[in-house]
């Protein structure tokens, strides 16, 4: 078998104690004795991330963005080293990297950073010596070399980029999850696991809740055609292959349904209806990073109309005060805010050349007697704002329709 660059992704559960530590050593260990170069992205230990934001908040309920990055960035230093203690036990050479030791270089955003250049050179060096190179993920520096983190599931998006630095063909994303399934198995009995799924779908249902890939990870993937193996890291059975939308002879009409649950709408009514309105809202939104998902706004009558868009609920405070101004200045004076809401969604690249998918999965939830608050489409999507407690049923029926059938 010819050497090549193998890129390993492990999560927090893969890595959960040191029993798993060893298991993982011991995989890393059957590729490099294949003679492969191995580069491994590791996670923080099981729920360490969340332990080191209790202990922040114990001292501070508004800590520094900077600093928080300091602290959280610790967490992947733990296993990191432990992998390589373990790999070094088992006779296989390795050595650890934090993020800013590889020079993992981002733009400098605490707390979600974007990666804008990986310096291969000591990866380079300790692949020369035959070692496994494990590299912390979540984390990297910016020009000034502070500690930088890119966000909630950033180590699928380290990984991959260090894939795409590296030149390696695919990059293994090792969870705790078969693969990518239609529907969340967990919640769904009847979910089938993808062999294949485009980079468009994936992207699509990991921005609408699929918690098994970080979205941007997905996007690096597509930019830089690195091949995403995402398979389970307790046994050695293939999973899927997120991919290209060329490579995939057969294109399923409707590949996952998700739901999304973390959300929040927004109303605003009685706004002017003349140009700039809609510009000066979202303009200030986006100044506070807040991203906003589906936007509806009603036809104009008599000069106004009504605006209603949905974000995450975690930027409701962020949001608030703009909503707030926005309403005094432009509508009627009140902005209402609704967390009782869920977005459903049905993702497929067969929607493209299928027509009909919206019809039936309206015609889904009215046979649920669930009411369609608000609907936003692309091409290969369709989403819906519905009551949250009727999401679980929605998800239920949309995939008896599309998949089951």
């Amino acid at each position: 078998m010819s050497s090549r660059i193998v890129v390993q992704k492990y999560g927090g559960t893969s890595v959960g104690d040191t029993t798993k530590i060893q298991n993982v050593a011991k995989r890393i260990k059957k590729y490099h004795d294949q003679g492969h170069k191995v580069a491994v992205v590791v996670s923080a230990m099981g729920h360490t991330t969340d332990e080191l934001v209790a202990l922040a908040d114990q001292i501070s309920k508004n800590p520094t963005k900077r600093e928080m990055d300091m602290l959280l960035s610790t967490g992947e230093q733990v296993s990191i080293a432990l992998l390589a203690i373990a790999l070094n036990e088992i006779g296989v050479p390795a050595q650890s990297f934090t993020g800013s030791q590889v020079k993992i270089l981002t733009d400098g955003n605490f707390s979600n950073a974007k990666i804008e250049m990986i310096d291969r050179t000591r990866i380079d060096q300790a692949f020369n010596n035959n070692k496994v190179v494990i590299v912390a993920g979540f984390q990297g520096i910016d020009k000034d070399e502070n500690i930088v983190t890119l966000g909630r599931g950033g180590s699928d998006t380290s990984a991959v980029a260090l894939a795409a630095a590296l030149g390696a063909d695919e990059c293994e994303i090792y969870t705790d999850v078969d693969g990518v399934y239609t529907a969340d198995p967990r919640k769904i009995p009847q979910a089938k696991m993808h062999k294949q799924i485009t980079y468009e779908e994936m992207l699509e249902l990991a921005s609408l809740g699929a918690g098994v890939l970080h979205s941007r990870s997905v996007e690096l993937g597509m930019n830089y055609n690195v091949v995403i193996h995402v398979r389970s890291s307790f046994h050695d059975k293939p999973g899927t292959l997120v991919m290209s939308e060329e490579k995939i002879m057969e294109k399923m009409k409707v590949s996952g349904v998700t739901a999304k649950g973390d959300q929040a709408r927004i109303t605003i009514a009685d706004v002017k209806d003349k140009p700039g309105i809609a510009a000066e809202l979202f303009s200030q939104l986006s100044e506070k990073d807040v991203i906003v998902d589906v936007i509806v706004q009603s036809s104009p009558r008599d000069g106004i109309n009504t605006i209603s868009f949905t974000i995450a609920k975690k930027d409701i405070a962020a949001t608030k005060p703009i909503i707030e101004a926005y309403a005094k200045d432009h509508g009627n004076g009140k902005a209402e805010i609704d967390e009782n809401i869920s977005i459903v969604s049905a993702v497929g690249v067969g929607m493209k050349s299928h027509v009909g998918v919206a019809a039936k999965m309206f015609q889904a939830l009215a046979d649920k007697s669930i009411n369609i608050e608000m609907i936003s489409t692309s091409e290969i999507k369709i989403s819906c704002v519905i009551k949250q407690n009727q999401s679980e049923e929605a998800v239920k029926a949309l995939h008896a329709t599309f998949i089951e059938k």
